[in-house]
């Protein structure tokens, strides 16, 4: 069995060092991190950071997010 992804419209930022979001915790001993529904997961300079469909937030590489997102108008 084959199936296609929905098409659905998702929020993303791109995260940056010395950009501030709410959700990428940062403490001095470890890299900065998100906690997902999968458990804490590392966020790197360039992520995406998505919104899913339930208000989750998780970092996409930016090269995963290219071949997978496409901006809307």
């Amino acid at each position: 069995m084959k199936f296609r992804k929905k098409p659905i419209i998702i929020e993303a930022e791109q995260w940056f060092p010395d950009k501030q979001m709410v959700c990428v915790i940062i403490e001095p001993s470890r890299m900065p991190y998100i906690r997902t529904l999968e458990g804490d997961m590392d966020v790197r300079f360039g992520d995406w950071i998505v919104t899913g469909i339930n208000g989750e937030k998780y970092p996409v590489k930016p090269d995963i997010f290219d071949k997978t997102y496409k901006k809307v108008e």
